[in-house]
């Protein structure tokens, strides 16, 4: 068992966030607007700073991603097949005291291909191939 204040994860929080308005049950995705890739280095920076295990931890029930998913709009992403669960200070403040990641996400299950990202792929090969057969081979003809 670890000896953190809450107030020190308030603190922590509020300086990665740079938001002045965090108590303890705000929720750091929709509540403080930090989400994708500036969650995960949040969560990153917090296991470092409080030894905490992360092993168990699943980020897709608590932020989106990154950037725009257009294969979201035909194929959902997987924060987007699970209920979303908050992560505040005050549960930060737990698990930093137990020194594990220990929440017991519900039973679900996710595709076995992210056919999301499949469909982003093929959206970006469609459009290069349409400007380079916009730019190469039409001067050709």
């Amino acid at each position: 068992m670890n000896n953190y204040q809450l107030t020190d994860i308030i603190s922590f929080v509020a300086v990665e966030t740079a938001s002045k308005k965090v108590h303890e049950n705000s929720d750091i995705d929709r509540d403080l607007r930090w989400t994708g890739d500036d969650f995960d280095e949040l969560m990153e920076k917090y296991a470092q700073r409080y030894q905490v295990d992360m092993s168990s931890y699943l980020w897709y029930f608590h932020h989106a991603e990154e950037g725009n998913n257009f294969g979201s709009a035909f194929f959902r992403a997987p924060n987007e097949l699970v209920e979303h669960i908050p992560v505040t200070p005050k549960l930060l403040f737990e698990f930093a005291q137990k020194g594990k990641w220990d929440l017991d996400y519900p039973e679900h299950t996710l595709p076995k291909r992210r056919y999301d990202l499949i469909a982003n792929g093929v959206f970006w090969l469609v459009l290069l191939l349409i400007m380079i057969w916009y730019f190469i081979v039409r001067r050709w003809l």
